[in-house]
């Protein structure tokens, strides 16, 4: 077709156009005089040193035709989806179920954690994505949750120490999932794995042992992940909320009454298996500090500003240096006294007035 074209009178560059090739393209094959040749490389080929990895990918994460596609291209595979499609296809059908043993705790030994997405919510006219923190002690079963927008490090520690009050203590061990709060890079042995140093510091205060679960293998983490379960479709459904805080009012009151009634695994009710817990006391250590500290000038209205927000402080401050301590309030300090505290606002743009 290109020599036809060049016959025809047609420059290099107007054949170049007319089908879509780089003048170079059209020069090579001009020089030539031959026709290209190509190689097929057989389907069979180009898949047979995967076929193992593809087995492995199935049999222990059974994992989509679509992941294993995904997963193949990192190590280089240069073959179709759908090659992947019709060569998964049977190991499929032939994939050997792996019976799953229900691990029981021992008291004491080990509570799970994790942290979903619950959809949107607005606060002061911004879409924020709502997550919900959980954590269940593994032998009584008994639950923790709570709703959040800030998945922070630092606030994630906070719902940690909020669970541990809320159960009196704390386990020895904590399962979690491969969560960026957690685990910064996830390597296939876990002592390999790059950790988040914030929060090691959290947990080698109270001696916490942190265990990750194995990726893709959901079940090593069932307790957690039923638990999850259970708050999606039997609390959140069907209520209204006015705020975040209203939201884990809510939470709370259902926690009470679902930690008191028979669970359906144990037969026993969650409160009164927690006796048997043996959980570390938390009043046998102080709490961890998660204060943020930040100096702030008061205005001359009064008012402090802090995270978009404005505080309040007594009139004769005004003008003052203060020093502002974020924990489970804000408190306002001018020297060593404590001038005002607020509950932090969410959001941002509003004003917390204390008389």
């Amino acid at each position: 077709m290109i020599k036809s074209m060049k016959d025809q009178g047609l420059s290099i560059s107007e054949i170049s156009r007319r089908l879509g090739i780089s003048r170079t393209t059209v020069r090579k094959y001009l020089r030539s005089g031959k026709l290209p040749q190509y190689q097929r490389i057989p389907a069979e080929s180009m898949i047979k040193s995967y076929i193992p990895l593809m087995r492995e990918m199935i049999d222990v994460h059974n994992l989509s035709a679509v992941r294993i596609y995904e997963e193949l291209k990192k190590k280089g595979f240069q073959g179709s989806y759908s090659l992947v499609k019709q060569y998964s296809r049977p190991m499929r059908n032939d994939r050997k179920i792996m019976a799953v043993y229900r691990y029981e705790t021992d008291p004491g030994k080990q509570s799970q954690v994790d942290f979903r997405e619950f959809g949107y919510i607005d606060i002061d006219g911004k879409r924020r994505k709502l997550y919900a923190f959980s954590m269940i002690l593994g032998y009584s079963r008994v639950r923790y949750a709570e709703f959040t927008t800030d998945i922070s490090t630092r606030n994630v520690i906070r719902m940690h120490l909020n669970a541990f009050h809320l159960f009196g203590g704390y386990r020895d061990t904590i399962l979690y999932d491969n969560m960026k709060q957690i685990v910064l890079e996830r390597k296939l042995k876990a002592s390999e794995s790059r950790f988040n140093g914030e929060f090691m510091s959290f947990s080698q205060y109270y001696g916490i042992i942190v265990r990750l679960c194995y990726p893709y293998r959901a079940q090593t983490k069932g307790k957690i992940e039923n638990t999850i379960k259970y708050l999606r479709y039997n609390f959140w459904p069907g209520r209204s909320f006015e705020s975040i805080p209203d939201i884990n009012v809510q939470c709370q009151e259902w926690l009470l009454k679902v930690n008191s009634h028979i669970h359906g695994t144990t037969h026993e009710i969650p409160h009164e298996r927690l006796k048997n817990e043996h959980l570390n006391p938390m009043d046998s250590v102080q709490d961890y500090s998660i204060r943020i500290e930040k100096i702030r000038k008061i205005s001359r209205d009064c008012y402090v500003s802090y995270k978009g927000n404005r505080y309040s402080v007594p009139w004769i401050y005004a003008g003052r240096a203060a020093r502002i301590t974020e924990s489970s309030t804000l408190k306002i300090q001018i020297d060593s006294l404590i001038v005002a505290e607020h509950d932090i606002l969410p959001g941002s743009g509003r004003i917390s007035r204390r008389k």
